[in-house]
């Protein structure tokens, strides 16, 4: 499954917004982080990010972690990861933050005050290549906006090769199932029956995709594995009055073309409740429920 680097674009601020909103606890994350502070000489920090896009999860997470860190970012998109440098370079500008050209061309260096990130980037299918990539060595392997996309059956194998590798484990933006509109309107509910049946088709990961029921899941299975398990939410809140208004345009249109897609037989229904949300929209705030997911392994 892909998706267009405009999208992401678009979708970056609002997933920001719940992260920093979250109520996650990173602490444990950012001891071992900080433990390689930049420049003096120790082991960074070693993240695995899959699903990379053009590096949204990297411009929230690599701050917040702070010291000496190696990030290894991995999608299967050539167009992502091609507008990947581009994107963090923007970044680094906007925020001040030091660049350099990395050891090899697909690599990057960005240095801030209290922290430092190598990067560096690789074109591969997450489904086929799993095996391939450096679980080795990595102490987080992280994803966003990802988990609700896969089959159990690549759940399993992602978490088994998390802890041969005794990572910690960090899965953002994750949907749980909730959609909640203000003012609600009598098809609410039927739309979202539709578009959660959708969110359970094939995905590409080899198998229906797991959808809200992802997290429960990955807890029940990283907890037999020993981890510690904590989650706590990141819900999407858009409304037209606060600068959200091309993104609820985007979400009403893409509620019900998968509702369509789901049951056609309901186009009527998904039809007239389209033409009434964007009658709304401008008068409308919607919550997408969210959650964040970070598994750590038992200390030895």
């Amino acid at each position: 499954m892909s998706f267009s680097p405009d999208w992401l674009a678009l979708r970056e601020p609002f997933d920001r917004a719940a992260r920093e909103a979250s109520s996650l606890d990173l602490q444990d994350l950012q001891q071992q982080a900080s433990a390689a502070e930049a420049g003096t000489g120790g082991t960074p920090y070693r993240v695995l990010d899959l699903g990379c896009g053009t590096g949204a999860n990297l411009r929230v997470l690599a701050p917040r972690l702070g010291g000496n860190q190696r990030w290894h970012l991995v999608d299967h998109d050539a167009r992502l990861l091609a507008a990947l440098p581009g994107a963090m370079t923007r970044w680094a500008e906007t925020h001040r933050l030091k660049t350099a050209q990395g050891a090899t061309d697909d690599s990057l260096v960005i240095e801030a005050a209290h922290w430092r990130a190598e990067l560096s980037w690789q074109k591969a299918d997450l489904v086929r290549e799993l095996d391939a990539l450096p679980f080795a060595g990595s102490q987080l392997v992280t994803t966003s906006a990802l988990l609700d996309l896969v089959s159990a059956s690549w759940l399993a194998a992602l978490l088994t090769k998390v802890h041969e590798a005794q990572a910690a484990l960090l899965c953002s933006l994750s949907v749980d199932g909730r959609i909640e509109w203000q003012p609600a309107m009598p098809a609410d509910a039927q739309m979202a029956k539709l578009f959660a049946a959708h969110q359970h088709r094939d995905k590409g990961f080899g198998g229906p995709a797991l959808g809200a029921d992802a997290v429960p899941r990955a807890v029940e299975r990283l907890v037999a594995l020993g981890y510690r398990c904590v989650q706590a939410g990141s819900d999407w809140q858009l409304a037209a009055a606060s600068g959200g208004a091309r993104m609820l345009v985007q979400m009403i249109d893409g509620l019900a073309d998968a509702a369509l897609e789901q049951d056609p037989g309901a186009r009527d229904l998904v039809l007239t409740w389209r033409l009434q949300r964007l009658a709304q929209a401008a008068h409308s705030s919607l919550q997408i429920g969210h959650a964040e997911l970070l598994a750590l392994p038992a200390k030895k």
